[in-house]
Order: C-alpha cells, then structure tokens, then sequence
C-alpha cells in the first residue's frame, strides 16, 4: 500500500512539474514585469511545505533532513557539526543500477543515510538541486511553534498574576492598522488559530 501511494505521488508530480522540464529545454518567451518579452528558461527555486510534506516529496525518512545526511540521533546536538549535502542524483543511480545480488547492501545504504529508495519527486529538474529547495514555513514553524510556545508561557504568567481578564480587554481594544485585523473576540474565545489569526497574534 506504502509503495503503491509512493507511485500515484510520484506520476502526480511528474505531470505537474512536466511543463518545466519542457521549458528547460526549449526555453519560453514570457513578458516580464517591465513590459518586454524575454526569452526564459524557468527552474524550480524553491518549496514551502511542512516537515511532514518534504519528508514525503523528497522520499526521506519522518525523522531526517531533507537538507545534509545528520543522523536522526544528532538533530539539534551540535550546531558546528556539519554533514554533507544530500545527492538526490546519485541516490537516484545507485537505486536505479543495483542488482539483485547488491540489494541487500543497498537495502541497508538508504537507511543509514535517511532515504527512502528511489523517491525524490524533484530529482531529474534542469539546474536544480532538491536538498536546496526547502524554505522556512511560516504558518508552520513560526506561527503554529513559536508563537504558539511563546503564548503557553504568556498564558501561564497571566493566569499566575489574575491578569486574564486584563489581557482580554486589551486583545479586543487594539485599534486597526495596515496589515492588521481587528479582533472580534477575546483572546480567550478564539477556539481554533488559524493562519489569519496567527498572523495577527504576530503583529
């Protein structure tokens, strides 16, 4: 089932990211911001997605980084280790060219570096390397993790000192400014943050 969910994922992406390997081939002319028409060759610069996501389009282990080689045990140990760069392209030929005879030492490769055979939905696109294409999600890592930490202890220090209350009228009197939406409710009321709300909690 895992493997045939891996195929469908995979034929949905080559034929969504088919126009770009036309493209880079035959280039494109595209009008440009300033009005004049260029001739174009688009690549795929980057991909906002959660963990959860990158693990599944870059064909990566839920626990490994789509990014470098680290170890799932050494996450977050030492920032001045550092680990080589994930090759998409190579992993791809060494799961490609293996044979029978091989495939238990392949078997065990993978694993060890934090990859899933052969998977990388990316790999294959001109000029692109798929361990650069990761960039931060906000609504994920800083709207839905950070902020949402930062308020726990916020919500803990209120409740300790009774400002609760406090708290809430001041959530409901902030008065609009660009990029902003007004709260309708007390801070207290709000059942589900969304990323609008997220995004005003952060302003």
């Amino acid at each position: 089932m895992r493997q045939t969910n891996a195929n469908v994922l995979r034929a949905v992406f080559d034929l969504v990211l088919a126009p770009l390997h036309q493209v880079a081939r035959e280039r494109a002319i595209m009008n440009c911001a300033d009005r004049k028409t260029r001739v174009c060759f688009p690549i795929l610069s980057a991909w906002i997605t959660d963990h959860a996501e990158h693990a599944a389009l870059q064909g990566i282990g839920s626990k490994s980084c789509p990014k470098c080689v680290v170890p799932c045990k050494a996450l977050g140990r030492d920032p001045r280790q550092m680990y080589e760069t994930h090759d998409y392209m190579l992993h791809r030929e060494k799961a490609l060219r293996h044979e029978p005879v091989e495939a238990a030492g392949i078997a065990e490769y993978f694993p060890r570096l934090g990859v899933k055979i052969g998977n990388n939905v990316f790999t294959g696109l001109d000029r692109l390397s798929p361990a650069d294409l990761p960039m931060p999600d906000h609504l994920h890592n800083i709207y839905l993790v950070l902020f949402k930490h930062m308020m726990k202890w916020v919500e803990g220090f209120l409740n300790k000192h009774k400002r609760q209350l406090a708290f809430d009228d001041a959530w409901k009197e902030i008065g609009p400014y660009p990029g902003f939406s007004v709260p309708k409710k007390a801070y207290r009321e709000i059942t589900q943050w969304q990323g609008k709300k997220m995004r005003n909690l952060g302003r």
